[in-house]
């Protein structure tokens, strides 16, 4: 029997036993079962098209026509799936990404190419090919569970507090480049939630974050035989020092807009990542690793189904224009000349290859189904 079944029954044995009324007298309505409520309250299944013209992969770079400097700007098209649900205790949510970038960040094999990147002169050598772009995967799922409803009060909300909660989740990460990455990363801690204006959120989650990754770089024989454990990995795995994390998200409808334009919201996202060791560890003294900043600042999102169709279609078909902020992107120093990843020497001064920071405007559409 379900919590709220019991409620009714256990009100209704109280009326009969102090005399008030009879079960038999009571109106058909008031015996009537109360439905069970669904598992899930709240399901929202997306998918997303967006074009990032400025993105960047540390160490994919070319020079420049005029050879004035390092180009790290990697086009992608990014092609996303978005799950989110709330039942009865918390919420979960998952999205997977593909990430299509152009040239300047080829896929491996690239025997011959225009580029200078890490990626291809310094281990394949030059040439004149014109290599395919590398294809990212990555995917992202967090889980919460709130302690208001895990222990049936109001306690945890006072004032701009609405909840908290435990969180939990994960993130995979594969690209097809010669690095050939497999990051899975785990996130452990609490949720704050706070309340904005018009209907509004935003949470903020300190979080514990462990990492394990690979670095086809790090491998023994690439560089010559080296020292396993010292100065190379014989199988290229590389895994960090739990370290700490904030993540934080916001929404809020733009409600101060008069109600017949009332298609506009923002929202956005920040992740801050503390060091986690050498960027090759287990392999320590090479290149420390810094604080990682990974932020979408702002978005701006435009209801185009309520604006053509009307409230009942919101937000089924979304337009969106976004501000994108990578500082020392997976960790990486951007200010390190080491390896030539973030800083490579040009025309003998050391100068930043423009790979370890991304700084884009991009936009997209979202459909919700």
């Amino acid at each position: 029997m379900s919590f709220r079944k019991t409620i009714v029954a256990t009100a209704l044995a109280a009326l009969a036993s102090a005399g008030v009324a009879r079960a038999a007298d009571l109106p058909v309505k008031a015996a009537k079962p109360v439905k069970d409520l669904p598992f899930f309250l709240v399901i929202d299944d997306r998918v997303t098209y967006s074009w990032m013209p400025n993105g960047t992969d540390p160490g994919a770079y070319s020079l420049k026509p005029n050879g004035a400097g390092f180009n790290g700007n990697t086009a992608k098209s990014v092609y996303s799936f978005t799950h989110f649900d709330v039942w009865q205790y918390g919420t979960n949510f998952f999205t997977i990404s593909m990430f299509k970038s152009d040239h300047n960040d080829p896929a491996n094999p690239c025997t011959g190419t225009t580029t200078t990147s890490i990626y291809n002169t310094a281990i394949i050598g030059g040439g004149s090919g014109f290599c395919a772009g590398a294809t990212e995967f990555y995917g992202l799922f967090r889980s919460t569970l709130g302690w208001n409803e895990l222990f049936g009060t109001k306690m945890f909300s006072m004032g701009p507090l609405h909840n908290i909660s435990f969180e939990w989740g994960a993130d995979y990460e594969t690209e097809n480049n010669f690095l050939a990455p497999a990051k899975r990363d785990f996130v452990a801690g609490l949720q704050f939630a706070f309340d904005l204006p018009y209907k509004g959120y935003i949470n903020v989650a300190p979080l514990a974050y462990k990492e394990i990754n690979h670095n086809a770089f790090d491998q023994c024989g690439l560089f010559g035989p080296g020292t396993p454990g010292v100065t190379c990995l014989t199988d290229g795995n590389t895994r960090f020092k739990t370290t700490w994390a904030v993540e934080i998200n916001y929404y809020m409808d733009l409600g101060f807009i008069p109600e017949g334009y009332q298609f506009f919201s923002i929202s956005g996202r920040a992740g801050f990542y503390g060091p986690k060791g050498d960027s090759n560890a287990p392999l320590t003294g090479i290149m420390p690793s810094k604080t990682e900043i990974n932020s979408e600042p702002i978005r701006l999102t435009f209801d185009a189904s309520k604006a053509i169709m009307g409230p009942k279609y919101s937000h089924f078909v979304d337009v969106w224009v976004a501000y994108r902020y990578w500082q020392n992107k997976f960790g990486l120093d951007h200010n390190s000349a080491v390896n030539g990843i973030c800083n490579a020497p040009l025309n003998g001064v050391i100068t930043s290859t423009n790979s370890c920071t991304e700084q884009t405007v991009y936009t997209g559409i979202t459909m919700k189904f």
